[in-house]
């Protein structure tokens, strides 16, 4: 299965070490998604051809940066301080790249009443919802198998696997697999979610990042690319 990321939101608590390296990004506590062709054609005509674009807020979690300031499911993001919002991959970086506690004018397009700034103070990004961008940031999304019953009771959870592997990322070039099961990340061996969301965060974004899966009854060895040098 292959998806597109859009901002995760997972509030699950990780320990110290890993949170205190999540506090670097910055976060609002929203989902989003991009336009579909038909959206962008519908906006352009409503509100003129420089609003065929933006990232579409699908979801607000309570008790975070963004309910504080009021956004609500359904605003369309069409500007991050006065800058054009053109896909929810952009906006997902402008707000990452924040500093944590600034203060930041969104502009949304909001169903019957228009255009419409909206201030929003920057929170500090989760631990698990950093991990998980930095796995997303390779272009990989990583799943918790679900305890299956067993004799009445519950068998312990497998090692998390890869759930989907992003086109033209740079886990797709590396060769991994969706299914991949994950026994090593950065060289650290891993037994559950929370042991591959620590790892992660302490190997960051930019790589290269080791990995040891076992596909098909074998470990195999793969490694994730760097960012390439521009």
């Amino acid at each position: 299965m292959r998806c597109r990321v859009a901002a995760l939101v997972l509030a699950i608590a990780l320990l110290a070490p890993a949170a205190e390296a999540a506090t670097r990004w910055g976060w609002l506590g929203v989902r989003i998604r991009d336009l579909s062709e038909q959206e962008m054609e519908e906006i352009s005509q409503r509100f003129g051809l420089r609003e065929g674009f933006g990232a579409v807020i699908v979801e607000v979690i309570k008790e975070t940066p963004a309910a504080a300031a009021g956004l609500r499911t359904g605003d369309l993001v069409v500007a991050f301080r006065d800058r054009p919002v053109v896909d929810s991959r952009g906006l997902q970086r402008a707000i990452a790249s924040t500093t944590v506690g600034d203060s930041v004018k969104l502009t949304v397009l909001r169903r019957e009443e228009g255009r419409r700034p909206v201030q929003v103070k920057v929170g500090a990004m989760p631990a698990a919802v950093a991990a998980d961008r930095v796995a997303a940031e390779y272009g990989f999304l990583v799943r918790d198998p679900e305890a299956q019953p067993e004799l009445g009771g519950a068998r312990p959870p497998a090692v998390p696997s890869v759930a989907a592997v992003l086109p033209r990322s740079r886990a797709e070039r590396a060769g991994l697999q969706v299914g991949d099961v994950l026994t090593e990340v950065n060289g650290r061996p891993v037994v559950t979610l929370d042991a591959v969301r620590e790892a992660l965060l302490a190997a960051g974004p930019d790589g290269p990042l080791p990995l040891i899966v076992r596909r098909d009854q074998e470990q195999v060895a793969v490694t994730l690319p760097p960012v390439p040098v521009r």
